[in-house]
């Protein structure tokens, strides 16, 4: 050391540099990006973000109900889904990770047949059925569409308006799930998925849950209809899993009663 020099001190942390508005709002900025750039979505909670670590940064799902379907499975492979209101092949799915990944294989119960096309291409694994599922079957059904939205498509026209002006009348012949399974030689089934928009109730209805019990749910549950969601599955012996009710507000994710029920990790 040279004479008359004194050796460094570090920085206490009230001696570090102050930012003002601009320059925190810039680092705000910049964290945000480098979320997003590692995760690929912004995560709303702690929960979601634990998912986010142990299966993102990618998902199909619109939300993280992909990645809460892998824990609660534990990404097990070779499993069986029905999805009900399955639309767009890939887009927004939550059953194309459990097919393209992980070998499951599993229906696709969509009204609007011009889906067929690409799950015949890109779904080997799933046969795609162009049903209105509600709580009989073989009548004849109406729903509504808007061109630009198909996932807002519903036999309730007031809630497609929501969404758009003068949505276009459909029509399709209706099944229950019960008289589906049966005529497709359903016997076990791991993961049912239910997205019909407001059509939930009439679904339940036509299914004999005791019979097939599957052992996983996610279900849509808008307010207008979750009472009756609730009640469903509660007489039947189901659990709401208190695990994923933050990571995903739009859907509710139940099992039998007595199953361990996982959290997110």
């Amino acid at each position: 050391m040279a004479a008359g020099t004194k050796p460094g001190r570090r920085k206490r942390w009230w001696n570090a540099p102050r930012f003002d508005v601009v320059e925190l709002v810039a680092i705000t900025v910049t964290l945000t990006i480098i979320v997003v750039s590692i995760l690929g979505v912004v995560p709303k909670n702690r929960e979601e973000l634990a998912l986010a670590r142990r299966y993102g940064p990618t998902r199909y799902s619109e939300g993280p109900a992909e990645w809460i379907i892998r824990d609660f499975f534990q990404d097990r492979r070779d499993g069986f889904f029905v999805d009900v209101g399955a639309n767009h092949y890939r887009e927004r799915s939550k059953t194309y990770y459990l097919e393209s990944a992980l070998g499951w294989r599993g229906l696709a119960v969509e009204p609007q047949r011009d889906f067929a096309a690409d799950y015949l291409t890109h779904r080997p694994r799933t046969k795609f059925v162009p049903f209105f599922v509600s709580d009989v079957s073989n009548e004849t059904a109406k729903m509504y569409v808007l061109s630009w939205n198909r996932t807002v498509t519903s036999g309730n026209r007031a809630f497609v308006e929501q969404y758009g002006a003068n949505p276009r009348e459909e029509t399709a012949t209706t099944i229950t799930l019960t008289d589906l399974f049966q005529a497709e030689g359903v016997e076990r089934i791991d993961f049912l998925n239910i997205d019909i928009e407001l059509g939930e109730p009439k679904a339940l209805t036509g299914l004999d849950l005791k019979r097939y019990r599957p052992e996983l749910v996610c279900i849509e549950a808008l307010p207008e209809v979750r009472q009756f969601i609730l009640d469903y599955f509660a007489a039947g012996g189901y659990v709401v899993i208190g695990g994923y009710l933050r990571a995903d507000s739009e859907n509710l994710y139940l099992t039998p009663l007595g199953r361990e029920r996982p959290t997110a990790r």
